[in-house]
């Protein structure tokens, strides 16, 4: 009887928990259903904690003697701290060195290149604030030179720097010519120049008033004596797209990219006695001191050779390592003569103006314009007396000076302009040689491992897949292959030699 008794305590028991399981069954369900509403949230909370617990064993790992561990976060956008060959400045002169020193090299890495640039988005930078043009109609024949390898290579850019699965390079060129007027009192320079030009092998026409009105009917030739016209070769292409090929290219053969500005030199000095008796410092660059943007944060990048590409702002590198502080007429006491000249470029709108056939117009009183696009739009703009030149400090556009400077030329040469509109402007820098206006090429005589290609006065842009070349010819190969240019050294200016080019603009 007992034994029958516990069996049924026991079944009794079984049943209160039987039904105790019951009742709660649906509040464990609703628990179910909220933990699976939060299961993704719950799942990211797990991996979080995951992976915090692994990223602390790690560097409890890492801790342990013999580790490389450093408290310290490495910036990835430090550059390397050695490279064979620093560019300092990204314009389109810098990337298009870079690009023809990885050209020229004879195994893939060999030459490990680093061009720094303190600005990457190019806000103020001369390349892509320029009005992009290109021409042949220079006095000088090395720049003429230049500029029919530049347009040679411009013309088959996609064969040069074109990158595999990438989009093919459209620099929007368009080949409309340059036209140059001429006054009687400068028409014999013109006549000189076209001689030079013709000799150099540029297509080049000269053009009476008579012809000149019968091919541009929208032209006013009062005061125009002669004019010379560019047959090919000569136009306006989009700046920033040249810029961007060089760079794009450059990167893909290995290039290293750095955004930071180069604040110092690490360099040894030794005197040297020149035949005069002389004595002068001598200096070789051994390290590059790169500033990180917006950071406290520098790195020293050890180099063989340094180029200053730095355009408008040249100059404050030399300065850097004592250059043109020596005694004065001395060597050492001659600076680099280049600096920043603000320059303004205005967008105008004008219905009337003249049409598709209209080529980069250069007036007798400096004025010029040139058609933007194909809606009534053209950019104009001019250079002012040296008496005139604007404040550096800023970018700042002068109005004004339009209403004073430009306007009235314009009008007058194009009757069609007395009805325009200027819709926009801005301003940029030339890196403007004060020497004799032409670029500066090569070493630098008492900086043994510093080249230049800098001040070129407004023509830069134009010549710079040739002066590429130019510079690493002059760098891996000891001195120029394809065009001589050692016209452009350094050394005019130390024997006081100006080669000036009359046709600036």
């Amino acid at each position: 009887m007992s034994t029958w008794r516990r069996l049924h305590v026991k079944v009794l028991t079984a049943r209160a928990l039987l039904t105790s399981r019951r009742e709660t069954r649906p509040h464990t369900w609703t628990l179910i259903q909220s933990l699976s509403s939060g299961s993704a949230l719950r799942s990211d909370f797990f991996k979080d904690l995951e992976a915090q617990l692994a990223a602390m064993r790690q560097k409890a790992a890492d801790a342990l003697p013999g580790s490389s561990w450093s408290p310290l976060e490495l910036n990835p956008n430090l550059p390397p701290e050695r490279a064979d060959i620093v560019i300092v400045g990204g314009g389109v002169v810098g990337w298009s060195i870079a690009y023809w020193l990885k050209q020229k090299e004879r195994v893939r890495g060999e030459v490990k290149v680093v061009v720094v640039e303190k600005d990457t988005t190019y806000s103020q930078a001369s390349t892509v604030l320029s009005a992009g043009g290109i021409r042949q109609q220079f006095s000088l024949p090395e720049n003429i030179h230049l500029s029919l390898a530049s347009a040679d290579f411009m013309r088959n850019i996609n064969d040069h720097l074109g990158v595999l699965n990438e989009d093919p390079i459209d620099l929007q060129f368009n080949q409309s010519g340059y036209l140059f007027l001429a006054s009687e009192q400068v028409a014999h320079i013109m006549e000189e120049n076209y001689s030079i030009q013709r000799n150099a092998g540029a297509k080049v026409r000269l053009l009476s008033p008579t012809q000149l009105k019968d091919k541009f009917p929208w032209i006013n030739t009062d005061g125009v004596v002669l004019a010379s016209y560019g047959l090919e070769n000569e136009g306006w292409f989009d700046p920033w797209t040249l810029l961007n090929a060089f760079r794009r290219k450059a990167v893909s053969m290995g290039v290293f990219q750095c955004c930071g500005e180069v604040t110092d030199f690490k360099h040894s000095t030794n005197m040297v006695m020149t035949a005069d008796g002389e004595h002068l410092p001598l200096r070789r660059i051994q390290s590059v001191k790169v500033q990180m943007p917006n950071s406290l944060e520098y790195q020293p990048v050890e180099c063989a050779i340094v180029v200053n590409a730095a355009g408008a702002f040249s100059g404050k590198l030399t300065d850097m390592l004592g250059i043109g502080f020596g005694p004065e007429n001395t060597i050492a006491g001659i600076p680099l003569p280049v600096e920043p000249r603000k320059r303004y470029v205005y967008v105008v709108h004008c219905p009337d103006g003249p049409g598709l056939d209209t080529p980069f117009l250069i007036d007798y009183s400096g004025v010029y314009f040139r058609r933007e696009g194909l809606g009534g739009n053209f950019i104009t703009g001019t250079s002012p007396e040296e008496s005139e030149e604007p404040n550096t400090r800023n970018l700042d556009v002068d109005h004004q000076f339009f209403e004073d400077k430009v306007w009235p030329s314009l009008a007058h040469r194009v009757p069609a302009f007395e009805k325009l509109k200027v819709t926009s402007a801005w301003a940029g820098y030339y890196d403007y040689n004060t020497f004799d206006q032409n670029g500066i090429i090569g070493i630098h005589p008492l900086i043994s491992n510093m080249y230049f290609a800098t001040g070129f006065s407004g023509h830069g842009l134009q010549h710079s897949p040739a002066v590429g070349r130019a510079v690493a010819e002059l760098i891996l190969d000891g001195n120029f292959q394809t065009l001589d240019l050692s016209g452009l050294g350094f050394r005019r200016i130390l024997t006081q030699e100006p080669m000036m080019e009359r046709n600036i603009v």
